[in-house]
């Protein structure tokens, strides 16, 4: 099975997954839910704290650690997630894009700038949701990253 993602007008906001529509905030600067999943955050407005009741938490230098019974692991440096939970994730051979996640396969458009649709075993179909979660802390963790780069 296919779930396709989709993007804004300009390109530059992931609007949706598969079914899932990403609402964003007034400003347009963060996502506030995805699909029936409402995202709360902190008094300020920069941390995300809870995913649908799922609780997220944090280290000491700021970085995601868990969300909700899922652990979060990073590379040695600290900048590139390697796994949520049960999900390992996987790179291509340079280290830039994520190319799966668990059992997902992610597929790149023809530019390989940003992810188009993304490949769910038929065997999994009973983890879509669970998967579809990762999927997007995978793809806000990328988006956070690259704005902090630029």
């Amino acid at each position: 099975m296919n779930v396709e993602l989709g993007y804004d007008r300009m390109g530059s906001r992931l609007r949706m997954i598969g079914d899932l529509e990403i609402a964003y905030d007034r400003m347009g600067g963060r996502p506030v839910s995805v699909g029936p999943r409402v995202l709360e955050y902190d008094r300020w407005g920069w941390r995300l704290r809870a995913i649908g009741g799922l609780e997220v938490g944090y280290d000491r230098w700021g970085r995601r650690r868990s969300v909700g019974p899922w652990d979060l692991e990073y590379d040695r440096l600290g900048s590139r997630l390697r796994r949520i939970g049960p999900y390992e994730l996987a790179f291509d051979r340079w280290g830039t894009r994520t190319r799966a996640i668990g059992p997902l396969t992610v597929c790149y458009d023809r530019l390989g700038s940003r992810p188009c649709r993304v490949e769910v075993p038929d065997e999994h179909r009973s983890q879509e949701d669970d998967l579809l979660l990762a999927l997007f802390l995978v793809l806000q963790h990328e988006l956070d990253t690259a704005a902090a780069a630029a």
